[in-house]
């Protein structure tokens, strides 16, 4: 296995187990939009590498697991790394936008920049095959184009505890960071990048007009 991902595996067990056994600690460095506002912006980086259980842990790892080899064969580890990171803060960086009058919301987890790592391998071979539920199989792009519309109706009805936004956010910076990295992806799958563009504009059209 790469050691970055290894690393990176171990940072989260390290700092989520330190979250499990120390309250004070995770309330530390978890997001906390009023926190964030009044300067402490570490907490959008450290966020990420708490999480709420041992299931919400383990779901991310084992996501990351599967899905970070394909981006590191194809972009190489330095990419991986910088889309990795770079996912984890666009997705803080949505969560702000979307929250920023929300001074008790919070989060936590490394959702957002799995997230990007998922969407930047559906870039890469959008004609894999993903278990939907680890059982139903389904085509890697149409899996992300369900995953985002899905978020942005979280996002609309906040009828549950999920970070949607870090999620979507998450999503839209391993897309677009993986396209400034190997630009030649336009030409490639043309039709998947469109495609899965859509979601996108879609959000963006939803905040314009008050909807979201």
């Amino acid at each position: 296995m790469n050691t970055f991902l290894i690393a990176i595996m171990i940072a989260n067990v390290l700092i989520s187990f330190k979250g499990f056994n120390d309250l004070s600690f995770f309330r530390k460095y978890e997001f906390h939009m009023g926190s964030v506002r009044s300067g402490e912006q570490i907490r959008i980086l450290s966020s990420g590498f708490l999480h709420a259980d041992i299931g919400h842990l383990a779901f991310n790892m084992i996501t990351l697991y599967f899905f970070a080899p394909v981006v590191i064969q194809l972009l190489g580890s330095l990419s991986f790394v910088i889309i990795y990171f770079g996912s984890l803060i666009f997705g803080s960086l949505l969560t702000i936008v979307f929250h920023k009058n929300d001074y008790n919301y919070r989060a936590i987890g490394a959702s957002g920049a799995v997230t990007g790592v998922l969407y930047s391998a559906i870039l890469l071979q959008p004609n894999m095959m993903l278990g939907l539920f680890f059982i139903v199989p389904i085509p890697a792009y149409l899996f992300g184009i369900l995953y985002l519309l899905y978020s942005i109706y979280g996002m609309k009805t906040k009828n549950d505890n999920i970070g949607h936004t870090a999620h979507f956010g998450g999503a839209a910076g391993g897309y677009l960071i993986t396209l400034v990295t190997y630009p030649q992806l336009v030409i490639e799958h043309t039709f998947m990048v469109v495609l899965l563009t859509i979601p996108i504009i879609i959000l963006f059209v939803m905040a314009k007009m008050g909807k979201i």
